[in-house]
């Protein structure tokens, strides 16, 4: 990679963190993808990043494809394309109006035109989520210590499973953008989008149970909603390790991580009679069809009720 490749990376990466408030996990699965199209590019002996175009993505692309990339990967990599081909249509756009090259970076001005735009990976069969029955989720919060460690804990589960949150998003949450007296939590989502999303009851009587122990770690200045022993915030890693800990003390067989709670929140809303534009909103999706995936789980939860009660599809015993 030449210095003024490397140079528009370092560039891009501090976009996604200052600008687009990507998550740190986000931002490194980008560059990381990114570091692949530069080494395609050496090979193909592409002198700079205004030089590939639309046949260099898709032979990029074809060549994943035969290494025996899966297609959500392809998929993966080549939207980080596409967003990084966008934020140097930007700066080409600053070069032309400025007409001139800042620093040490390459000379964009020729660029008119996102590579990647036009280019599709292959199609991925779509899995359905996994998730936990209300009796699984019950078993899982039934956690009765009453250490300070157990009650963030448990906390932390029931936000996720109440509110549907990322894992990104309740990382970040600080304690003003909670509201226990009218039970909201106000999370800032992909996109840099907040959205208003409801706290359920049982979540809100375990996050005061929380709250009121949470002095014993943290200091006045900190702000972080969750924090550690030392009273810093609760990191991702932390918060992944905690929740299969608690799954597996509870005697659940199946692994479980963060996303598992988004999956059963949506999912049980529905089986429950939830329209789908409103799971939308609660999920912050930006496109309904990605919220459409839960329908289908619930479809199969309506056949399995149908193939256990109905007359003629119960089987023979």
């Amino acid at each position: 990679m030449t210095p003024a490749a490397a140079d528009w990376l370092e560039r891009f990466r501090r976009y996604l963190l200052t600008e687009r408030r990507g998550s740190p996990h986000t931002v490194s699965n980008y560059l990381r993808d990114l570091r692949a199209l530069a080494a395609y590019c050496e090979q193909a002996q592409l002198a700079d990043w205004a030089a590939l175009d639309t046949a260099n993505v898709r032979h990029f692309a074809a060549r994943l494809h035969a290494a025996g990339l899966a297609p959500r990967s392809i998929q993966r990599r080549l939207s980080a394309v596409r967003s990084f081909y966008d934020f140097l249509l930007r700066e080409a756009q600053v070069q032309r109006e400025q007409g001139c090259v800042a620093g040490a970076g390459t000379d964009l001005r020729a660029l008119r035109h996102n590579p990647a735009i036009e280019v599709r990976a292959p199609k991925a069969a779509r899995r359905l989520p996994v998730t936990l029955d209300a009796d699984q989720m019950a078993r899982l919060l039934a956690i009765t210590d009453t250490t300070p460690v157990a009650l963030r804990d448990r906390a932390i589960m029931e936000l996720f499973y109440s509110s549907g949150l990322r894992l990104a998003e309740l990382t970040t949450l600080d304690l003003g953008q909670l509201d226990l007296r009218d039970r909201i939590v106000r999370v800032l989502g992909k996109g840099n989008k907040e959205r208003a999303v409801p706290v359920g009851r049982m979540a809100a009587e375990a996050l005061e149970r929380w709250l009121r122990r949470r002095v014993v770690w943290a200091g006045s200045a900190e702000q972080a909603l969750f924090v550690g022993r030392g009273g810093r915030r609760l990191g991702r890693r932390e918060i992944q390790k905690r929740i299969a800990y608690w799954a597996r003390r509870q005697g659940l067989p199946q692994h479980v991580h963060p996303h598992l709670f988004r999956h059963s929140f949506a999912s049980h809303l529905l089986e429950s009679g939830a329209e789908l534009r409103g799971v939308q909103e609660l999920l912050g999706h930006a496109d309904i069809a990605t919220t459409q995936i839960y329908t289908h789980l619930d479809f199969q939860h309506l056949a399995r009720i149908y193939d256990a009660a109905h007359p003629r599809a119960r089987r023979k015993t």
